[in-house]
C-alpha cells in the first residue's frame, strides 16, 4: 500500500511554514526513492501543532508536530511512514487532548479529509443530509432546522429556522440564497477553515437551504483578504457541478440549485447583512434601513436567506443526524455545537467545537492553558472587535447568548483574544473607538462622528484633561450610539469601550504626578 501523507494547506498552517515542511518531505521521498501520496488537507485547528503532519498507518493515523524542515530528515530515519516515535510524535490525532475534549459536529472532517475530494466528503458521511432533505417537503426542510434551535453563527444569534421560513412564505419569481464568509472579526478563522478544509459541506448546506426555500441560487460572499479560501471553493464548486450536486437537476432530483463565489473589496461593514447585498450587486457597501428585511426584499429586491459560513455548514448534520441529535446539545437557547476561535495572547492557540454551555474560564484556562507569555489573564475579549472586554471576575459566564447579554456582552462570531496584565485598556477603548470611525460606512451620524468624537475625548482622558467630565461624555457618547445607529457597527463599539470602562476603571485615572525631588 502506497503510504499517504496529510499535510496542512490552509491558510493558518501555510502561515506557519506548511508548505515548506511539505515541499521538504517530497523532495525527501525523492532522494530516498519511495513512492507516497501527499494530500494537503485542512488543519484540524490546533494551530499551536501547526504545521502537523500526519501518516496514514496499519493501526491509524499517527500525528507528528509542530514539524520544522530541519526535522524532516530525521522524520524519515526514525521511520514515521509507519508512525515510528520520533521527538515532534503525537500519537493519534484524536487523542491529542485539544482535540479529544472537542464536539466535533460542523468540523468533523476538518483535518480529515482531503479538502478537494468529494468522494473522501461522502466516505465521511457528505450528502447525507442533502439526501434526506430531497425526500421532505420545504416545509419538513424548514421545521426541522427550527426544532434544531440552530441559531445564526455569523453574530446576532437569530434562529435560522425563522429566517428560512419567512423566505419560503415570501412570494417571489427569484429567490437568492446568499452566504456571508466576510469574517472580519479579530481573532476569527472559522468560516475560513471549513472553506478551505471542508468546502464541500457549505455547498452542500447551502444547496439544502435552497430547496427548503424555494431559491435556485446562490452566492458566497468572501473577504479579498482569504485568497486560498477563494481558489479552494471555486475549485468544490466546479467539482460538485460537475458531479450533478450542482445544477439544474440537484443528485437527480427536480430541484434545482447553483452557485457563484464572489469576492469583496475590503470593508468590515460589508459584514453587515445589507452592505454585503449593496456589494454583491455592485454598489458601495452602504448599511440600508429596515424594513425591508432582506427575506422579503433582498439580493436584487428579491427574498433571499442571508447565513453566515457556520450557520450552513451546520445545516447537513441536522438533516443527517435528525433536530433531536443537534438539539440535545447546549444549554437554554443555545443549542447545538459552537467553533470557539482562541488567539490573542494564549499559550495553546486554535479552535475548540464544543457544546454551548463551558464557562469562559474553562476555555481560557483549561482550553487555552492561560497566556503565553506566562503572566495573568487581565482581559478577554469575546466577539471580535466590537465585543466586550470580560475580567476575571466573570470568568464564570456560560458561553450561551443570553449568558453573555446578561453581563452585557456578546459571543459574535465565537472569537475570543486574550490579553495579559499589561494590556492598557485606555487603549483598548480608543483602539474601539478608531476602528469604528475608519471602517463606518459614513451613512449614519452617530457612527460616523461619535466615533470620531469618542477617539478625541478618550485621548483627552489619556492626557488628564478633566477625566470625569471627559468620561461622562464617552458614556453618553455610547449611548447615543448604542441606540442611534443604523447597525450593529455603531451600535456595538459601545461593548469594548463601556466595558474597558467599567470593569477595568484604573486605566481611566490620571497617571500619578511626580513631584521632582528637591
Amino acid at each position: 500500500m502506497i503510504p499517504r501523507i496529510y499535510i496542512p494547506g490552509d491558510s493558518g498552517a501555510l502561515a506557519l511554514g506548511a508548505e515548506k515542511v511539505a515541499k521538504a518531505i517530497a523532495s525527501e521521498l525523492a532522494e530516498r526513492g519511495i513512492e507516497a501520496k501527499i494530500v494537503r488537507n485542512g488543519s484540524r485547528g490546533a494551530y499551536f501543532l501547526e504545521p502537523m503532519v500526519e501518516v496514514a498507518t496499519a493501526n491509524g493515523r499517527v500525528a507528528y508536530g509542530p514539524v520544522k524542515t530541519s526535522d524532516v530528515k530525521s522524520l524519515f530515519d526514525s521511520g514515521f511512514l509507519t508512525g515510528g516515535h520520533h521527538k515532534r510524535w503525537l500519537g493519534a490525532p484524536d487523542k491529542i487532548p485539544f482535540l479529544a475534549k472537542q464536539t466535533r459536529l460542523t468540523f468533523a472532517r476538518c483535518g480529515v479529509t482531503d479538502p478537494l475530494s468529494l468522494e473522501s466528503y461522502k466516505k465521511h458521511g457528505g450528502l447525507n443530509g442533502l439526501t434526506n432533505a430531497l425526500g421532505l417537503t420545504p416545509a419538513a426542510i424548514v421545521a426541522q432546522v427550527t426544532e434544531s434551535g440552530l441559531r445564526g453563527r455569523g453574530g446576532a444569534g437569530f434562529p435560522t429556522g425563522i429566517k428560512w421560513k419567512t423566505v419560503l412564505d415570501t412570494v417571489g419569481d427569484r429567490k437568492y440564497i446568499v452566504c456571508n464568509a466576510d469574517e472580519g472579526d479579530s481573532g476569527t478563522f472559522a468560516d475560513r477553515m471549513i472553506m478551505e478544509g471542508d468546502p464541500f459541506v457549505l455547498i452542500e448546506g447551502m444547496t439544502i437551504a435552497g430547496i427548503a426555500t424555494g431559491a435556485t441560487k446562490g452566492f458566497v460572499y468572501i473577504r479579498s483578504e482569504y485568497p486560498h479560501a477563494v481558489a479552494v471553493m471555486n475549485k468544490a464548486v466546479e467539482i460538485a457541478r460537475k458531479a450533478g450536486v450542482l445544477g439544474a437537476s440537484v443528485l437527480g432530483s427536480p430541484n434545482a440549485f447553483d452557485m457563484e463565489i464572489r469576492v469583496g473589496a475590503g470593508a468590515y461593514v460589508c459584514g453587515e447583512e445589507t452592505a454585503l447585498l449593496d456589494s454583491l450587486e455592485g454598489k458601495r457597501g452602504m448599511v440600508r434601513a429596515k424594513p425591508p428585511l432582506p427575506a422579503h426584499k433582498g439580493l436584487f429586491g428579491k427574498p433571499t436567506v442571508i447565513n453566515n459560513v457556520i450557520s450552513l455548514a451546520s445545516v447537513p448534520v441536522i438533516m443527517d443526524k435528525g433536530a433531536a441529535f443537534y438539539k440535545d446539545f447546549g444549554m437554554g437557547r443555545s443549542r447545538g455545537t459552537i467553533p470557539i476561535q482562541i488567539a490573542g495572547n494564549v499559550k495553546y492557540a486554535g479552535l475548540f467545537e464544543a457544546a454551548f454551555g463551558m464557562t469562559l474560564g474553562e476555555i481560557v484556562d483549561e482550553i487555552g492553558g492561560g497566556t503565553a507569555t506566562g503572566r495573568p489573564v487581565k482581559a478577554v475579549q469575546v466577539g471580535g472587535p466590537l465585543g466586550a472586554y470580560f475580567p476575571r471576575a466573570l470568568f464564570d459566564t456560560p458561553f450561551d447568548y443570553e449568558a453573555f447579554a446578561a453581563e452585557d456582552g456578546l459571543i459574535g462570531h465565537a472569537g475570543i483574544v486574550v490579553f495579559d496584565d499589561t494590556a492598557d485598556m485606555l487603549k483598548q477603548a480608543r483602539f474601539a473607538m478608531e476602528f469604528c470611525a475608519i471602517e463606518s460606512c459614513g451613512k449614519c451620524t452617530p457612527c460616523r462622528i461619535g466615533s470620531t468624537r469618542g477617539v478625541e475625548t478618550i485621548d483627552r482622558i489619556a492626557a488628564g484633561i478633566e477625566p470625569e467630565k471627559n468620561l461622562a461624555l464617552v458614556t453618553d457618547l455610547c449611548n447615543t450610539m448604542k441606540f442611534g445607529s443604523l447597525c450593529a457597527l455603531g451600535g456595538f463599539t459601545p461593548y469594548p469601550v463601556m466595558s474597558s470602562i467599567t470593569h477595568f476603571p484604573d486605566d481611566f485615572k490620571p497617571a500619578p504626578v511626580r513631584v521632582a525631588a528637591e
